[in-house]
């Protein structure tokens, strides 16, 4: 795989929007998270065209805004490339990403929800990709959660070992963004439904991280994007809901079609976000069709299941490098990084 350098205070942020233009509709919730950007991660932003472009010009215009991604990519004064949010339409820019150059001048590059597309994408194209924050979903209330703060802190700039573990504050809802005066603020504070749920256990294993939003992949499914039944060997699958709230049922339906493909009974595990706008017995019930699926009708018996990990639409959300390799400890229930998330 091919890792990008690591970033440092100083280093140039593309800030682009490769899916929907709510950077336009509330700009004082983007520039809250570029000023996290700045002022807590030291961070330099340069504005792309699509950056603040309006919902309606970004959906016309697929093209125009994979243009964006290949000139953030082959431009010398950037370090790295964040989204501004996410969509549901990313999928058309695919098509007309320039894979060549992108391999050239690898960078990191970040978003969670629609950027599932790209991410997952340009991974299997053999590029380390990182699915996080965004700027208006992520970096903008990320000051409300100091742990949050100091793990970014320590996965961007330090070599420290990096186990993934349970934040002990989250947020499920945002103040409304159509007040300014909202902007960086949770609607409450939780304490509930704190850590991993190990719901299946087998051996120990490792594998490269692959995966995203559960609905944007179903999008993918049976595409040119899509990876074929190999390219899942030495895979943990990360799956995570968005803000849609799909059924605990649904979520089986797209698990079952995994089943069929033969994913469930390739990859070396599976690991599921905590979702969101789900009450505390519909995790539960999501837990349980899981297993359902999973191990009841495909028999993936030894394959260790994590839910309710901190990473999908809830605020805050781990940094997770698509194509690095994980370790699964289910003993003592651990979650560890086996190699470097960058190149130096």
């Amino acid at each position: 795989m091919i890792k990008p350098k690591r970033l440092q205070p100083g280093s140039t942020i593309a800030v682009i929007s490769p899916s929907t233009g709510l950077a336009e509709k509330f700009p004082a919730v983007f520039e809250h998270g570029l000023e996290t950007l700045k002022d807590i991660f030291g961070f330099s932003i340069k504005e792309y065209p699509t950056a603040r472009m309006n919902s309606e010009d970004l959906y016309n215009n697929p093209r125009l805004r994979a243009a964006d991604i290949n000139s953030a990519f082959k431009d010398s004064e950037v370090d790295g490339i964040l989204s501004s949010i996410g969509g549901d339409d990313s999928i058309r820019i695919l098509e007309h990403l320039d894979i060549d150059l992108i391999k050239k001048n690898p960078k990191f590059i970040m978003g969670y929800s629609d950027s599932t597309t790209f991410l997952s994408y340009l991974n299997l194209q053999g590029l380390v990709t990182y699915y996080g924050s965004s700027v208006m979903a992520g970096f903008s209330h990320l000051q409300c959660f100091p742990d949050a703060v100091e793990e970014y802190r320590n996965i961007l700039y330090s070599h420290s070992p990096y186990v993934i573990k349970p934040f002990s504050l989250w947020a499920d809802r945002y103040m409304s963004w159509k007040d300014p005066e909202n902007s960086g603020k949770v609607a409450e504070f939780l304490t509930d439904d704190v850590g991993h749920r190990w719901i299946n256990k087998g051996t120990s294993a490792e594998g490269m991280l692959w995966g995203g939003c559960i609905e944007v992949l179903n999008m993918m499914n049976g595409t040119f994007a899509w990876p074929t039944l190999d390219d899942f060997k030495d895979r943990i699958l990360i799956l995570e809901t968005s803000e849609d709230k799909p059924s605990p049922a649904y979520v089986g339906y797209m698990l079952r079609n995994y089943g069929i493909q033969g994913i469930l009974q390739t990859i070396k595990g599976l690991i599921v976000a905590k979702p969101k706008a789900y009450s505390s017995e519909e995790k539960l019930e999501l837990d349980r069709e899981i297993l359902r699926i999973a191990v009841g009708e495909f028999g993936c018996d030894s394959l260790n299941i994590i839910t309710n990990v901190d990473f999908g639409h809830t605020e805050p959300r781990h940094i997770l490098p698509l194509g690095i390799k994980l370790c699964i400890d289910p003993l003592e229930e651990r979650l560890e990084f086996a190699e470097a998330l960058f190149s130096d």
